[in-house]
């Protein structure tokens, strides 16, 4: 067994992991990542389209170079429309603005993962590709991250591997919180030149084109996520299967309706109940620490506010004050996106009522409209300073 040092270890080479990685070699620490698959691997679950400016802004920092991509390969739509039964009840357009201060880029992740990965090279980290880890030992002084073939000590681990974090799993934390009993179908559609889709995010509550369910669609640069709310009797497999048949009345005329990724999801809305080790020094950050419904932005923007907390944390050696915040921040976060999930669900008679009551005052009342538009996303405060996550 091959033994090595380096100051931090960061397991998981998704988007935070590797943001993390950055992160940490603009404050000058050495950061190795260890990931289990492959780099080709195609990677599994959901996938983000959406960097807010606060997260932007905070690879930019690292990199300047990163941040222009993550724009320059991303797209800002220029509208959003909100729908009640087939009838438009809000809309807002943007005046655009120039591209150093974008409010966000709409891109796919394996762009992101490729670029950011990029970065990773260019700033120095050690990217080891196929090594799983197998256990994590945790003193006063360090820890040990072993792998198959070596062990890795370093001062400091961040776990950024996911919903099924090993590292979590090592060092004995548990995930706690409720799971949604509402299955999501989420579609990925490939642009279509010849038939464009509308540069607008648009949520359609109670959908005539969908026998009545709620639709999300979300353009983002090649293509436009569609979210679809089943039904309690749908099987979300029947209905993903019969997409031919009901996607071409949400798009344009004619539009090729490609299909280039799906998935369905119930959403877990569970937090961990700590983000470190007994010694502080190891740091959970991303999914490995909480899993929520990502209305908001909250999935992996939260995940680069945790990623670049935990720098910070490793930089200072304040791993408490990290553990206490972010688990704060985890907490608020599943708030406002269960707050969300309630009002997508509508599961009481209330609820429903309210939303047909402010359908029926939006030609009126642009309060009732905005309610409409912005209740699907949950506030915003995550209740940090300086952070919306």
């Amino acid at each position: 067994m091959y033994t090595t040092s380096t100051p931090v270890i960061v397991v998981g080479a998704g988007p935070v992991g590797l943001a993390t990685a950055l992160l940490l070699r603009a404050r000058g620490l050495a950061a190795t990542v260890l990931e289990a698959a492959a780099e080709t691997a195609p990677r599994p679950g959901s996938r983000a389209i959406f960097l807010h400016r606060q997260s932007l802004a905070t690879l930019a920092a690292a990199d300047p170079v990163l941040g222009a991509e993550l724009v320059g390969n991303g797209l800002v739509w220029g509208a959003r429309r909100t729908s009640f039964a087939g009838r438009d009840v809000h809309h807002r357009a943007y005046i655009p603005l120039p591209a150093d201060r974008a409010p966000f880029s709409s891109l796919p992740q394996p762009v992101m993962e490729e670029l950011l990965r990029a970065a990773c090279r260019r700033a120095g980290v050690e990217l080891c590709w196929e090594t799983p880890v197998t256990g994590v030992t945790t003193s006063p002084d360090g820890v040990q991250v072993r792998t198959p073939d070596t062990v890795f000590g370093a001062a400091y681990a961040v776990g950024c591997d996911g919903a099924r974090s090993a590292v979590r799993r090592a060092i004995g934390v548990r995930l706690h919180g409720p799971r949604s009993p509402h299955a999501f179908l989420v579609l990925d559609l490939a642009d279509d030149a010849a038939h464009p889709l509308p540069r607008e995010r648009a949520f359609h509550y109670r959908d005539p084109r969908m026998a009545g369910r709620n639709v999300l669609t979300v353009p983002f640069r090649g293509g436009l996520r569609v979210d679809v709310q089943c039904r309690p009797d749908d099987d979300p497999d029947v209905l993903g299967g019969a997409a031919a048949d009901w996607l071409p009345a949400l798009l344009p005329d004619g539009h090729a309706c490609s299909v280039t990724w799906s998935s369905h999801y119930r959403f877990q809305q569970v937090v961990a109940d700590r983000l470190t080790d007994a010694y502080g020094r190891v740091l959970l950050a991303g999914e490995a620490g909480h899993l929520f419904a990502p209305f908001g932005a909250r999935g992996l923007n939260s995940g680069i506010a945790d990623a670049a907390a935990a720098t910070a944390a490793v930089a200072t050696g304040d791993v408490a004050g990290y553990a206490r915040a972010r688990h704060r921040a985890a907490v608020l976060n599943r708030g406002a996106a269960g707050r969300a999930l309630t009002h997508l669900t509508a599961p009481t008679p209330w609820h429903r009522a309210a939303q047909r009551l402010a359908a029926a005052a939006a030609p009126r009342s642009g309060r009732a409209g905005r309610w409409l538009d912005s209740a699907p996303y949950g506030p915003r405060d995550a209740g940090i300073p300086g952070s919306r996550y």
